[in-house]
């Protein structure tokens, strides 16, 4: 070969290296790349909407105590609002239901369960339910007679009666006790009993010593996440439902997670199967005659999508919009073709707080500079 050949062929190596390397996937490994974005009016608008000035004596309108936005594996944008900081590890609420669904989901890329198994195989206190299976809980789907109300309705409420009082010692026991009001897999109603149920099943899998570190050594370890704390209720079940807690930069991880199709650099840590399942509207669900603005349940996470003869839930959202989403408006956003993760830690009382208006806000000031 020529000197003049060896010289083009190093011309070329060079080119393909370097556009390699503008191409490359940034990952946190070990800590985020920050690449904050320039304050520009969309930014501005944002920040009017995201961070208005505070009544902490009322507790009204919107109050957000954390946004983060991940593009292209970089953080572009970070704010917190005291007392919480980018070391607080803060309370995720339902957040926590697709945060354990994804610990589920690496038992199940391990053959640890079949979303058609019966759950009472996993748990024997649903042995009184034994057409329940691992996907209807997954679904919220269970057919369990029960009633999700808060503050509004306590003395009725299936999950405050868990939470805080007679079922507080084993919840999913409480959860498992309650009685059958539809077929399983026949009806949405969303159930934080389910979802601690899931928790058990997963103890049942893997055993009690297995089990109490198994969130960390499946899922938060692998990921680089280091804040990470869970209750368990005093039967030694994690409260699955409710009672998660992480910084922002380490919940932002699982987004990245899921942006990326389950794979973590070089490891595909959640099998594509188990992300197209979590993904996916639940069948039944346009058959209860849902409002307008609902977001779309999946496998223990939220949906975005266009169904027959109903518009996107968040219309100025991507229709692939994945969302992890907590009471007094926590929210993990992932919008995978956008390349986009947000997280939004809060404390939002009095229901002004919109996710549609939030998204708008995040893709006017940083989707329209996605990286290739």
């Amino acid at each position: 070969m020529s000197i003049r050949s060896l010289r083009r062929l190093s011309l070329t190596l060079g080119f393909s290296l370097l556009a390699s390397a503008a191409h490359a996937e940034n990952w946190p490994q070990p800590d985020w790349q920050v690449q904050a974005a320039a304050q520009t009016p969309a930014v501005a608008e944002l920040e009017r909407y995201a961070f208005p000035e505070r009544d902490d004596a009322q507790r009204t309108g919107i109050r957000t105590d954390a946004l983060l936005v991940v593009r292209d594996g970089r953080i572009v944008y970070e704010r917190y609002a005291e007392p919480t900081t980018a070391q607080t590890a803060h309370l995720s609420w339902s957040m926590a239901k697709s945060v354990f669904a994804t610990v589920l989901g690496v038992a199940y890329g391990e053959g640890r369960f079949r979303l058609d198994a019966a759950a009472a195989q996993y748990y024997p206190a649903m042995a009184e339910h034994p057409q329940i299976k691992m996907g209807h809980l997954l679904n919220w789907a269970s057919g369990l007679d029960w009633q999700e109300d808060y503050e509004y309705a306590p003395l009725k409420s299936s999950v405050v009666a868990m939470l805080y009082t007679r079922g507080r010692g084993d919840m999913a026991a409480f959860a498992a006790a309650h009685a059958a009001d539809a077929a399983p897999g026949t009806r949405f109603r969303y159930s934080s009993g389910d979802s601690n149920v899931l928790a058990a099943t997963l103890r049942g899998m893997l055993g009690q010593q297995a089990y109490a570190d198994y969130p960390w050594t499946a899922l938060f370890e692998p990921l680089g996440i280091t804040s990470a704390a869970w209750e368990r209720d005093a039967s030694g079940t994690f409260i699955a439902s409710s009672y998660a807690y992480m910084t922002a930069r380490d919940l932002a991880r699982i987004g990245l997670l899921m942006q990326r199709g389950g794979r973590w650099g070089e490891r595909q840590l959640l099998p594509s199967a188990w992300v197209d399942f979590v993904s996916t509207p639940f069948a039944a669900y346009m058959a209860q005659g849902v409002a307008p603005g609902d977001a779309v349940p999946g496998g223990q996470w939220w949906l975005n999508p266009e169904l027959p003869g109903r518009p996107r839930p968040w219309p100025d959202a991507p229709s692939d919009t994945v969302a992890a989403l907590g009471h007094w408006g926590q929210g993990l956003y992932v919008m995978p073709k956008e390349n986009l993760v947000v997280v939004r830690y809060a404390d939002d009382r009095d229901g002004s707080f919109q996710h549609n208006e939030l998204l708008k806000r995040v893709q006017a000031a940083f989707a329209a500079e996605v990286q290739p």
